[in-house]
């Protein structure tokens, strides 16, 4: 019993993850305890009279009954500082590259690794001195983490004074002190260029800002049709094989945030394998370095184990909101929310919780919500301006969009982008099903579009949606009786709904011109397509056969636009509007010709 109260409680039950301990009633909800002679990681889920339930972040197999747990008098946090980008982590912010070196390709047991490289000197430039005022959040001093992005090194939210004992530039650990503060009640606090967070404590900012810029990814069908702002949050939902990750990829290599966070949640082992192998190779186009330099992978298996999973989303958007601290956009990519409910579910189901619906715990609703609300555009502590735009990727089993994951997941996101199955299996890249998606942003970056592109921007965005809709209306008529049979007005909607389709929503992620498109392109690309749609409209009411109009090889020249016309060069939306006016006026006085010849 001496033993066992040294090493403040023991354990009295183990269910998976799920470890029950006795002998101490001091422990604390959410705080972190080591569990076993493994000392493995821990928290505390639920207090009892008599016992307290810990979930293991890794796996139980071989713990014993009376086996020690150890309190470690905190919660659960991730450490905070310069050498983070660049670096795997694991689902509790342990860092892989350092794990293979311990135990090879398999993750030992209660393995204790600094989290981050406590020996590295950092070349500091520090922004301070002796006497100045000490506040909340203030950037105290400067380093490169990576060539692409300048790391400021701020005071803890909880810290402030005057500053003390400040040290001169040169290079520092990141351990190493730089500055000391003197609080109102005269206690001294050492400062180094890192701190701790608890994971699921959002980080404090000044106030929150309406959101009003999007998030521009170079994806015609987000960026023109259902965009994002920035500091905003967006649900892809869609079953296997219908290009979540693809789409997701796409958006952490060419969306203009400044940093990405790119969260594997409970994903198949060889797709996990493949990120982290693409992505130390992919260019980043802003620096033409390594995209690594300005990104955070965590990863977190399907094998790996069950409670880590859940810590991983928290552990992600903890750092998310350190770099949004300092003046950064980050994007943040979760990838899939629904293994991470899965976690749930199954952890629910061993403490014997009363099931909701399909099985997930009744919290499930506002579990989602408290991750979905650390999204946001703010103004941080030190008045600077920073963004969290969250991208949750679903995975409803039998792509079933009506179960419960994806049903609440809307209910917090404010962008839809559904991916369809047909269109993915027909090779239509990204597979976002445009009847299906929704943006909730429209009236919000409104005058950015107008600003940037024209005052028509949503006339022209509403009508292309138009074209679509009516396209998919006269697909059901001609389904059951033909195209033959519709009247030109009709062939000529699913032609110009065609060329929208094929040459404006579909991308082809391996041409240099289509991968990623600027706004100022994708804009003259809808107007263009319009542009023929009105012409077309024309030349039909006078009678022109809508083969004759697809037979002049116009239509064919709008499907190529997206390979032809360079990014940097769009001169040739010029070329463009000046073959429409010649096929319009040709045709126009071909046809007034025969009328009169035949009038005759």
């Amino acid at each position: 019993m001496t033993e066992r109260n040294r090493n403040n409680g023991y354990i009295s039950g183990v269910s998976g993850p799920v470890v029950s301990v006795k002998g101490n009633p001091a422990l604390k909800m959410l705080e972190m305890v080591l569990v076993g002679k493994n000392r493995l990681i821990g928290e505390v889920i639920s207090v009892e009279k008599d016992k307290t339930v810990v979930q293991v972040y890794e796996t139980t197999s071989g713990l014993k009954n009376g086996e020690p747990v150890v309190s470690s008098g905190s919660p659960l946090s991730v450490t905070l500082g310069p050498g983070i980008l660049g670096e795997v982590f694991d689902g509790i912010q342990r860092p892989l590259k350092k794990i293979e070196e311990l135990s090879g390709s398999s993750i030992q047991k209660g393995l204790e690794i600094k989290t981050l490289d406590e020996t590295k000197k950092w070349n500091t430039t520090i922004k301070i001195k002796d006497g100045d005022t000490a506040t909340e959040g203030q950037i105290i001093a400067e380093v490169w983490e990576t060539p692409a992005l300048l790391h400021k090194i701020m005071l803890p939210p909880n810290v402030s004074g005057t500053f003390k004992n400040v040290r001169g530039n040169g290079e520092y650990t990141i351990v190493e002190v730089i500055a000391s503060v003197e609080t109102k009640k005269e206690k001294i606090i050492d400062i180094t260029m890192t701190h701790k967070w608890p994971v699921k404590k959002p980080r404090p900012f000044g106030k929150r800002r309406p959101v009003y810029m999007p998030l521009i990814t170079g994806q015609r069908v987000i960026d023109m049709l259902f965009p994002m702002a920035k500091g905003g949050t967006a649900a892809i939902p869609g079953g296997f094989g219908t290009g979540k990750t693809m789409t997701q990829h796409q958006l952490a290599k060419w969306s203009d945030a400044d940093i990405v966070v790119y969260i594997g949640c409970g994903e198949r082992g060889n797709e996990i394998a493949d990120v982290l192998e693409s992505f130390p190779k992919l260019k980043d186009p802003k620096t033409g370095l390594s995209l690594m330099n300005r990104t955070v992978l965590i990863a977190n298996t399907s094998n790996m184990p069950v409670a880590a999973r859940e810590a991983s989303i928290y552990t992600g958007i903890t750092i998310a909101e350190y770099y949004r601290d300092m003046g950064y956009h980050v994007a943040l990519m979760a990838d899939s929310t629904s293994r991470w409910a899965e976690a749930l579910r199954e952890i629910s189901g061993r403490l014997e919780e009363m099931p909701a619906e399909e099985g997930y715990p009744a919290y499930l609703p506002s579990r989602l919500s408290q991750f979905y609300e650390r999204a946001g555009y703010v103004q941080n502590l030190n008045g600077s301006e920073g963004s969290i735009s969250i991208i949750g990727a679903v995975s409803p089993q039998s792509n079933d969009f009506s179960e419960p994951v994806t049903q609440n997941t809307k209910r917090f996101t404010r962008c839809f982008w559904a991916l369809d199955k047909a269109l993915a299996y027909a090779r239509h890249y990204p597979a976002i099903n445009w009847t299906g998606s929704y943006s909730e942003y429209i009236d919000e970056l409104a005058p950015w579009y107008e600003e940037n592109t024209d005052r028509q921007y949503g006339e022209k965005r509403t009508e292309i949606l138009r074209i679509l809709q009516e396209e998919s209306r006269l697909m059901e008529i001609v389904k059951l009786i033909g195209q033959d049979v519709l009247p030109d007005g009709q062939k000529l909607t699913l032609e110009m709904a065609k060329i929208i389709r094929q040459g404006f929503l579909q991308q082809n992620a391996f041409h240099e011109n289509d991968t990623f498109v600027p706004v100022e392109k994708q804009y003259k690309m809808m107007s263009i397509i319009l542009y023929l749609n009105e012409k077309a409209e024309k030349l039909v009411a006078t009678g022109i056969p809508v083969s004759v109009l697809v037979d002049t090889g116009v239509f064919n020249e709008l499907v190529q636009m997206k390979y032809n016309i360079p990014n940097d060069n769009l001169d040739g939306f010029a070329t463009l509007e000046r073959r429409i006016d010649d096929f319009y006026n040709d045709l126009s006085i071909e046809y007034n010709d025969a009328r009169r010849r035949n009038s005759q």
